[in-house]
């Protein structure tokens, strides 16, 4: 009986194939749509956090406490040499960065600003993050008097490779410290901060300049996949600020929310019209067959088999609808992971909130797998008016009553 109840329903899917067709497309359209515009939020805030972390703060940060606080020199790490030995010898962490900063003015002929001074070791920075893809104009070089320039900073400045420009910030002792520099490259990190604030420089020439202790730092940068490394770090050096990066960017956990709810809100239009298209599809093929399902019950076959039916009949519709959409929804994702949308006309409002001009999608299982259930949920829902119509027949009135 169940094999006959499935021939059946198949059978009747297609009694009116354009029908099918129609509702199959919009199921698809639908769904690719969904799918493409879901992995392109994701990819946009997963794509700035991605670079917000190799630019600066890595996936957990540590600072002397009251540093974030006050910027002062006084609140560095000591001895962060020590503590980046340590740290080296534990196998949950990918990479890490030593780094040395100061708050102070960066001047030219004309033009003045306030910035942060980074000392940092390329060669590091490159292990960390690959800070040679940040590289926008010039050539990354960090030598005695070089230095590299964030590029909102530089349009501040109106500077340019080989422009000269100088530095000043209280050192370690307190007085006024002013250092020249030859701007050797400009860099684009998409991080907000660093872009309109950030001046790197060498870390040796920086200790010497701020006159501080080569063996200590006032941020330690690590990556690691691991989550409860943090607990871990925040345990062992109770002392220190142990920061996740979340902590240290609560936009970036606001932008994350916020793609979360615009996700589902779209996903609940899409599976409203998903729903809407099925009923009317399932709607009208019982009231075509309204005299066949009288026959069926005078003659003996009872209500739930006709349930069985009708029910099989719109997943079946649904699942070809999923399998469309799944396929045109992955070639989409597949073109956005690879290729990108191309906002070049917006750049400099994408840029001013640390977007790329080119903005990259994602692609996760989840996507597919909420799909499925969801589609599969509205089909199921979307018969339930039209057996409530089968269920309420009266046989001999049916049969009596003319096609």
């Amino acid at each position: 009986m169940f094999k006959l109840i499935l021939k059946m329903a198949w059978k009747n899917s297609f009694v009116r194939p354009v029908r099918t067709l129609l509702v199959v497309l919009m199921i698809a359209i639908s769904m690719g749509m969904m799918l493409g515009i879901e992995g392109l939020y994701d990819g946009m805030s997963q794509n700035m956090a991605e670079k917000n972390k190799r630019s600066d703060s890595g996936d957990i940060s540590i600072f002397a406490k009251d540093y974030r606080i006050n910027k002062e020199l006084k609140f560095r790490i000591q001895n962060a040499a020590k503590i980046e030995e340590e740290l080296q010898k534990n196998p949950q962490i990918r990479s890490l960065v030593l780094r040395l900063s100061a708050d102070g003015l960066v001047s030219t002929a004309r033009k003045s600003s306030f910035a942060q001074a980074r000392g940092i070791d390329l060669d590091d920075e490159e292990a960390f993050g690959k800070f040679s893809e940040f590289l926008e104009e010039g050539e990354l070089l960090l030598g005695d008097k070089n230095a590299i320039i964030g590029i909102e900073l530089a349009k501040t400045l109106k500077v340019n490779v080989g422009s000269k420009v100088v530095f000043s910030t209280q050192d370690s002792s307190g007085e006024i410290n002013s250092i020249a520099l030859k701007i050797s490259a400009i860099v684009q990190t998409s991080n907000i901060i660093l872009d309109n604030n950030a001046l790197f420089i060498d870390k040796k020439k920086m200790f010497a300049f701020l006159g501080v202790d080569a063996k200590d730092a006032t941020q330690i940068a690590i990556a690691s996949d691991d989550a409860k490394l943090l607990n871990i770090l925040k345990t062992k050096y109770p002392t220190l600020d142990v920061k996740s990066f979340f902590e240290l960017q609560p936009m970036m956990q606001m932008m994350e929310d916020m793609m979360v709810i615009f996700n589902s809100i779209t996903f609940f239009i899409i599976m409203s019209v998903v729903f809407v298209g099925i009923f009317g599809v399932m709607y009208v093929s019982v009231l075509d067959r309204i005299r066949e399902f009288g026959i069926m019950l005078a003659v003996g076959m009872e209500y739930k088999y006709i349930r069985l039916q009708i029910y099989f009949e719109a997943i079946f519709v649904g699942l070809i609808g999923f399998f469309s959409g799944s396929l045109l929804g992955l070639l989409l994702l597949i073109y956005l992971r690879d290729y990108g949308l191309d906002f070049s006309a917006f750049a400099d409002a994408l840029q001013s909130w640390g977007y790329e001009t080119i903005i990259y999608g994602t692609i996760k299982l989840s996507y597919f797998t909420t799909t499925f259930l969801a589609i599969m949920s509205a089909s199921v829902l979307s018969v339930i008016i039209p057996l409530r119509k089968i269920k309420n027949l009266n046989p001999i009135e049916v049969i009596k009553a003319e096609k």
